[in-house]
């Protein structure tokens, strides 16, 4: 286990849609998780999913450099980062939801909790339902305390994290280059605006009123484009996830949509439900300690090779070695001899060589 998650309780979680979507199914709600692979709107509003199930806000991954993301730009009321957007003080006051972040590794679960906190009339469940209650009117600072002081939230964050069966704390290992820092934020619709919610923003970020007629969609992918458009091109550290309502009972109970047709329906339950049974081995695989399997592949391994039957063409590994070996020792006698030869002729052995070179 890594220093940090020592620290803080929270292991590191990986940024996969079936990982969210479990963890959205164990604090109580009716959402799921979907990777996003374009920035095109019209790409994703004429998407059959997209008109079942809406999207509730977005969830982005980034690698997190000082240069780009440390610092402000503006004064007074139209200050803001320099990823743009201004900061909204008074956010929490008018029924906003934002946490900060207090603890290493908890992002991914703290984005997702600040987006589920601004959604309205949601459904969720008592881990969830009680912080909500207990954070009402809470600074951002307390409410990131409350968070990740919260055990059976963590207990559920750290269930989806792959166990740490060896550790390496306290061997004084040389360090080596720090690891690359990648951070999750969110991008959702509240009280008319677009707003984005990261952890390590000193404030909620507004980033305008959504015009009539226009999809908050829309403007959360265009911030999102120039945000990408700050790194260097070509430049790939991102990862982009849609919070939506599960379509799968929409889809089971014939009230999806009107404007599919029953054949469309179909095809797109057949491949939610793939998706879910395949979530669903990976997350079993991401849980697992291989360690053991490991270790037994190893002996397995190593008792074949023993027996010749380890390696290709049923010669064993050891068999291979120990003919090495005799090949070697023939080697080192045969030189010896020539050696002892030319000490009894009175000749001169090379220097630096002695008989066991």
């Amino acid at each position: 286990m890594a220093d940090d998650e020592q620290a803080s309780g929270w292991q590191l979680t990986e940024s996969d849609p079936g990982v969210f979507t479990e963890l959205l199914r164990l604090l109580g709600t009716p959402l799921v998780m979907d990777e996003l692979y374009t920035l095109d709107y019209s790409t994703l509003s004429s998407d059959p999913l997209g008109i079942i199930s809406p999207i509730q806000a977005l969830i982005f991954l980034f690698k997190w450099t000082a240069d780009r993301e440390g610092g402000d730009v503006g004064e007074g009321g139209s200050r803001g980062p320099k990823t743009g957007g201004v900061y909204d003080p008074a956010f929490a006051e008018r029924g906003g939801f934002y946490a900060k972040q207090v603890v290493n590794n908890a992002c991914a679960t703290l984005a997702i909790v600040n987006a589920l906190g601004n959604i309205p009339e949601l459904k969720v469940g008592d881990v969830l339902g009680n912080i909500f209650s207990f954070g009402v009117g809470m600074d951002a600072w307390t409410l990131g305390e409350v968070l990740t002081s919260s055990s059976d939230l963590r207990t559920i964050h750290n269930s989806l994290s792959p166990p740490s069966a060896i550790s390496l704390d306290g061997l004084n290992l040389p360090k080596g280059e720090s690891e690359d820092a990648y951070h999750f934020i969110v991008y959702t619709p509240v009280g008319g605006s677009l707003v984005e919610l990261d952890g390590l923003k000193r404030d909620a970020v507004n980033h305008g009123a959504i015009d009539d007629g226009n999809s908050w969609l829309e403007k959360a992918l265009g911030v999102i484009q120039r945000r990408i458009e700050m790194y260097p091109a070509g430049a790939v550290e991102f990862n982009l996830q849609a919070l939506r309502p599960d379509p799968i009972p929409l889809l089971t109970s014939g009230t999806s949509s009107p404007h599919l047709t029953t054949s469309e329906v179909q095809d797109i339950l057949h491949a939610e439900q793939a998706k879910r049974q395949r979530w669903a081995f990976e997350n079993a695989v991401r849980r697992h300690n291989h360690l053991g399997l490991a270790v037994g592949l190893l002996q397995a391994l190593a008792k074949a090779s023993v027996a010749g039957t380890g390696a290709a063409g049923g010669e064993g590994l050891w068999e291979k070695t120990m003919e090495r070996a005799k090949e070697d020792m023939k080697k080192r006698v045969a030189k010896r001899r020539e050696m002892l030869a030319l000490a009894g002729k009175g000749g001169q052995i090379p220097e630096g060589m002695d008989f066991d070179d």
